[in-house]
């Protein structure tokens, strides 16, 4: 079924409605003044839509800023369009086919307030993701750049980003599985591939694809401030809203090594992350030397041991401050730091927060 089926007629340009009866004039900021006024017509998000576009990227981020204006007092709210070279329906990745509301063209003669870049992959025959680019893409997400007031990219779409040239010189995320091409491409940028997001000045960069959703709160809480953004969480029933400098992903979901030998030793760690381990205990585990095994850890996982450790074991910690009230003391006790203070140091040296600001910000029960 065709979800986004095309009207029977499409009113006049001056003034359409598309099939939700969203009027294309509330949206106009012709008259806001410099980019991203947000006089009485609201801020202008607009979305690139592109043929095989990532859906979530695309559907995730109005589904947000709908409730903003039901959640505020801010009767503008934001008016969010999808643009695309023509007003032909465009089929994302999923198969979905999607109807744009309006061309690059005239997304050109608005005053954008955000401008919001999806992203599309193709994978190859070893299972490996690419992040795809189009030349004639980047030079249109360029253009608009220019008349926007915010940049963002979701997923994949930094890469259309860096190819703009406007990821010269910043930090900036992307979804960890095309990270490394990336880096590769492009290495005047400074790659992240741990942060959910990353602000650097009006440019925005999210990592992976439901990290669309992070992103599209903090610029609520941006334009709006914290409490709106926090209500607008409960509503999608987020229970974590996550700040940028959170993980994208965690210890026992990354990337599993290439060896019989330091897969076990990583099930050993977690078997056992409450009790004393040193690189001597491992190393005796594994019969090898202590040399041995920080070139095996070090080359199969990219981490010495002790990070390694010291990794299982504050996420252990997240979980248990997430879904429990066991004390401070109780958790640094079974996840094996302990003493309070080496739980506070490893949270500020890994998250940039004590394990009480963990709490209070992602606690779920």
């Amino acid at each position: 079924m065709d979800t986004a089926e095309r009207p029977a007629e499409r009113p006049d340009r001056g003034g359409r409605s598309d099939a939700s009866g969203r009027s294309d004039t509330a949206g106009r900021s012709d008259t806001a003044g410099p980019a991203g006024g947000t006089d009485s017509v609201g801020r202008l998000v607009v979305i690139v839509l592109f043929e095989g576009v990532d859906l979530l990227d695309v559907t995730g981020p109005p589904e947000v800023f709908s409730l903003a204006r039901r959640e505020s007092d801010d009767a503008a709210g934001y008016d969010v369009v999808l643009a695309a070279e023509s007003l032909e329906p465009v089929t994302t990745g999923a198969g979905v086919r999607i109807l744009p509301d309006l061309t690059f063209d005239e997304a050109l003669r608005r005053s954008i307030d955000t401008l919001i870049v999806p992203g599309s992959v193709e994978v190859d025959s070893e299972r490996r993701v690419h992040a795809l680019v189009d030349p004639e893409l980047v030079e249109r997400v360029r253009e608009l750049a220019a008349r926007t007031r915010r940049v963002t990219s979701v997923c994949v779409g930094a890469h259309l980003l860096a190819a703009a040239g406007l990821l010269d010189g910043k930090r900036a995320t992307t979804h960890w599985s095309t990270a490394p091409q990336l880096a590769a491409d492009h290495p005047e940028i400074e790659v992240d591939a741990d942060p959910i997001f990353i602000r650097e000045g009006d440019v925005w960069t999210g990592a992976g694809i439901s990290a669309c959703l992070d992103l599209s709160l903090a610029l609520i809480a941006d334009d709006l401030g914290e409490a709106i953004a926090l209500r607008v969480a409960r509503q999608l029933v987020m229970y974590l809203k996550r700040q940028s400098g959170q993980s994208q992903f965690s210890v026992p979901l990354e990337q599993i090594s290439g060896t019989r030998r330091i897969e076990d030793l990583r099930h050993h760690v977690l078997r056992n992350i409450g009790r004393r381990l040193t690189v001597a205990d491992l190393a005796e585990y594994a019969h090898v030397s202590d040399r041995h095994l920080t070139r095996l850890f070090t080359t199969e996982l990219g981490m010495t041991p002790h990070a390694y450790i010291e990794s299982v074991r504050v996420e252990k910690a997240r979980n248990e401050l997430e879904c429990s009230d066991a004390t401070l003391e109780r958790i640094a006790s079974v996840c094996g730091f302990g003493t309070v203070d080496t739980l506070v140091r490893a949270f500020r040296r890994r998250l940039n927060a004590t394990p009480t600001e963990y709490r209070r910000r992602f606690r779920s029960v």
